[in-house]
């Protein structure tokens, strides 16, 4: 689903015009949103490492583990530290799932905090326009990875970050968090159901079983209440592979290699934060009750 108009005041920027209705990132609305997202937080206690380090003018790419499923508590407490570091005024847009455009109210809702539908195309044209871009390469098959493996970064083999970052020169940072998907219990991704309801349609892979409260075991559908849990969010040192050029994107080989690098980086992260946070749920409540001791 596509806007065709234009909002005054949410084209600007190098690029703007290129594609109507793509671009309606509403500092106002984020402005007014964040104190709200931000109170939701609090249930998490949520805190971003490194935002600091993001450049303070040009495009860049920043790539993450997906967690927490529907929730991304993650995602929203990255957004909200952006916003207070870097103001309303710079762009950074993330590539979200299609499906999020189809519902009524909440697409109007993330385009205004700057989503965009996932596509190639709508990454290159953000980047073009001097944003950051957040993308997410595990898409809902890392979202809703098994809860044992929870601690492993997954990102499904999906290449096409890497190939985005060649062809435009950009640097990646990569983007790691821990805690965010303690707090859903997945106890099935779902991947054969997904085909068989035929959702492959609709760009879904999975439909996943969850346990929690209050229906003890049930579809993703049927939401249950995320546990609390202390999530940390690491931007971690970027990766600068302009030096392969443009052509390298047609290059499998140079393709692999800095996957199987930026993998390498985010895993050695996550492993560190586990380590810091082993029981990330227990830490939360802990906090929670006894707040002195913290």
């Amino acid at each position: 689903m596509e806007h065709n108009t234009t909002i005054p005041g949410r084209e600007g920027g190098p690029g703007a015009g290129a594609k109507p209705g793509i671009f309606l990132r509403d500092p106002a609305f984020i402005a007014s949103t964040v104190p709200l997202i931000d109170g939701a937080l609090s249930w998490f206690d949520a805190k971003v490492r490194g935002v600091d380090d993001l450049p303070a003018e040009g495009p860049f790419l920043m790539v993450g583990n997906h967690c927490g499923g529907m929730y991304m508590p993650d995602a929203f407490a990255l957004m909200v530290e952006w916003y207070r570091r870097r103001a309303a005024d710079r762009e950074m847009y993330a590539l979200v799932y299609d499906l999020v455009f189809e519902i009524p109210g909440l697409a109007s809702a993330m385009r205004r905090l700057g989503g965009v539908p996932a596509s190639h195309e709508n990454a290159r044209r953000a980047l073009d326009r001097g944003a950051g871009v957040m993308v997410y390469p595990g898409g809902d098959e890392d979202a809703y990875r098994p809860w044992v493996d929870r601690h492993h970064i997954d990102l499904h083999g999906h290449k096409g970050f890497v190939k985005l970052a060649l062809r435009s020169g950009v640097p990646v940072y990569p983007v790691v968090s821990h805690g965010s998907h303690d707090s859903i219990v997945v106890l099935l991704r779902g991947g054969r159901i997904a085909r068989t309801l035929g959702l492959r349609r609709l760009r879904v892979n999975v439909f996943p079983i969850m346990a929690g409260l209050p229906w003890g075991i049930a579809p993703v559908w049927m939401p249950m209440v995320p546990l609390p849990s202390k999530i940390t969010v690491q931007v971690c040192e970027p990766f600068d592979w302009s030096h392969y050029g443009p052509g390298a994107a047609e290059d499998d080989d140079i393709v692999e290699h800095c996957y199987e690098e930026i993998l390498g980086r985010m895993q050695a992260s996550l492993d560190e934060l586990v380590t810091e946070t082993p029981y990330p749920v227990i830490a939360r409540v802990r906090d929670a009750l006894i707040p002195w001791g913290r």
